[in-house]
């Protein structure tokens, strides 16, 4: 026992030791195997105050949230919006940020409209999800289409988009006007089953005069499948001083125009089976599709 004392008598000509050690880079262990220390208690009142060195830093999952924590805490976030940005607890975040200043207190009508603000995107987030999951279960519940189906959907389809016949304007022709991508990638998969061919399609551009005409005509041409010489003129919509466009943006590409030639046989044929679906109507079945 005497032997013992002696050995850490000199209690602070050992911690000078200890401590000129730890900043030169070694490990608690390697700390103890030098000094002969045996005893943790001692150990740790050797090193108290001495940061350990990085290298023997285990890495940690929540590094990064620890780091974000305090990113937000020195902008002036509380608690309660540091806990609802990143999913942690109060206490979590009470040790990552105690050594930061406390923000300034906001008046509380600010306070509850960051809060709003945070809970509102986050209701918006769950909402967005659950329309794409909606989407795609809507989407897998179509599955392959049937040339029956492409049928019918195509003739509805130009009813609702083509141009039609009046009894005070006779237009006998097939010319179909979209925007949408999908909506010409269905019509002209119905036109290629109806057995049209692909030399009576004339192609033609409607579009806003401020719009990127050349990258909207690159746009349509290559989604069709034709050379953009292949497109006819393109019709330019002047700009209105007094409306207010909200068709803009890198996905505004006007309309596309699709004409088929010699098309008046085929056009008294849509009408037909147009008015052959309308009689055709039953009480429809809802079983599997809600």
């Amino acid at each position: 026992m005497a032997r013992s004392q002696n050995k850490y008598a000199d209690f602070e000509g050992l911690r000078e030791r200890a401590v000129a050690l730890r900043r030169e880079g070694l490990s608690r262990r390697q700390i103890r195997d030098r000094l002969h220390v045996d005893n943790n208690d001692l150990l740790n009142r050797l090193l108290e105050g001495e940061p350990p060195p990085e290298w023997t830093k285990r890495p940690n999952a929540k590094d990064d949230v620890r780091e974000r924590a305090r990113e937000l805490r020195l902008q002036g976030w509380t608690y309660d919006q540091i806990q609802m940005e990143l999913g942690c607890s109060k206490g979590s975040i009470s040790l990552w940020v105690r050594d930061l200043p406390k923000p300034e207190r906001r008046d509380p009508s600010e306070q509850a409209k960051l809060a709003a603000r945070k809970r509102w995107e986050h209701e918006l987030a769950v909402r967005d999800e659950d329309r794409r999951q909606t989407k795609e279960a809507a989407a897998r519940e179509i599955g392959s289409m049937t040339d029956r189906e492409l049928f019918v959907a195509g003739v509805a389809l130009y009813w609702a988009e083509g141009t039609k016949d009046k009894a005070y304007d006779r237009r006998e022709n097939v010319t179909f006007v979209n925007s949408d991508p999908g909506v010409i990638k269905v019509y002209l998969a119905w036109l290629h089953l109806l057995g049209v061919e692909p030399e009576r399609l004339a192609y033609r551009l409607m579009i806003h005069m401020t719009a990127d005409v050349e990258g909207a005509k690159r746009y349509w041409a290559d989604l069709v499948g034709v050379d953009i010489s292949r497109l006819q003129k393109t019709t330019i919509k002047k700009h209105n001083p007094k409306t207010v466009r909200k068709n803009v943006g890198d996905n505004y590409r006007g309309c596309f125009v699709i004409r088929v030639s010699q098309g008046a046989d085929l056009y008294r044929r849509i009408e037909g089976w147009w008015t052959g679906m309308v009689a055709g109507i039953t009480t429809p079945s809802t079983s599997g599709m809600v």
